[in-house]
């Protein structure tokens, strides 16, 4: 892909966003919850249907949105960005995912993956309820949802001898991902609970203090990580593997790339766009059980 192509696929993404922000301005109330971590809220402006986290400092936070003329696509580009997690495992057996927002990546991975169980764990019994009531979200044999603590889930879990061949830590409460979903000694408790040869996404920021600290981590637990940037949203989205080699990044095919055009997933332009280059500071020190303030650091 040409610097020109992705310039221009920027700029789209500047001018979407930038729609839909203003949308949100006048978009109409549908619910509005206090649960036992939040209010939550769901709007709806041009059938664009959003749940929000309303956290301290009045900060007002997109945790979920659907596109109600067109279900399928993925509104954020991070969601996008993980389902360009396919071109490592195309037909993984189980996927457990830690934060459920709207539940919009199991319902994706339940029509892309037919054979694939789908287990999202979630802390908060509102954001369930509402991602049912107002995001179509539905369980059935494949697609199954746990209320609780996601490093909760991980230890038992472990102690069960369970295995996934696919992670996804998408938990946020708003203004930053709990501190104790931070750590090393949570991602190695997570490094465990892979398969061999298993796939973890992240998403995680791509700005602010906490970056350096947050990636040394990572980096501390699974040695070589891929990254992609997204070029408009404060987002990045980590890679790593339960291998001895995750160097290469892997090729994709024909029939994936056609497979996700209906999510809204540019694979080819998300697979130029993985990274191996470490950009961040190695001299700060992992974050651990013993200090991990990510609420200062996400500043």
């Amino acid at each position: 892909m040409s610097t020109l192509q992705v310039l221009i696929h920027n700029l789209i993404w500047l001018v979407l966003i930038s729609i839909n922000f203003c949308s949100d301005l006048v978009a109409k109330e549908l619910h509005r919850e206090r649960s036992l971590y939040r209010n939550v809220i769901v709007t709806e402006k041009n059938k664009l249907r959003c749940m929000r986290f309303e956290v301290r400092r009045k900060k007002v936070s997109n945790q979920a949105c659907i596109n109600l003329k067109k279900p399928n696509k993925l509104v954020f580009e991070y969601t996008q960005s993980i389902l360009a997690g396919l071109v490592y495992n195309p037909s993984p057996k189980n996927i457990l995912i830690i934060g459920l927002g709207g539940g919009v990546l199991p319902q994706a991975f339940e029509k892309i993956l037919p054979n694939t169980v789908i287990t999202s764990v979630e802390i908060d019994p509102a954001v369930v309820s509402i991602a049912k009531k107002y995001f179509n979200y539905k369980e059935n044999n494949r697609v199954k949802t746990l209320t609780q603590d996601g490093r909760v889930f991980v230890k038992r879990a472990l102690k069960k001898k369970q295995t996934y061949d696919w992670i996804i830590l998408d938990a946020f409460n708003g203004d930053y991902i709990p501190e104790h979903l931070l750590t090393l000694e949570f991602l190695q408790e997570v490094k465990n609970l892979l398969s061999d040869g298993g796939i973890l996404s992240a998403n995680t920021f791509s700005s602010s203090e906490l970056y350096n600290y947050e990636s040394v981590t990572y980096q501390a637990v699974f040695s070589q990580l891929q990254i992609i940037q997204s070029p408009t949203k404060g987002n990045r989205i980590i890679f790593a593997c339960n291998c001895d080699n995750f160097q290469k990044v892997p090729d994709t095919t024909d029939k994936l790339v056609k497979q996700l055009e209906s999510y809204g997933v540019d694979l080819y332009y998300l697979v130029a766009r993985i990274s191996t280059k470490v950009d961040w500071d190695e001299s700060v020190k992992p974050l651990t059980d013993q200090h991990s303030p990510a609420n200062l650091l996400s500043r």
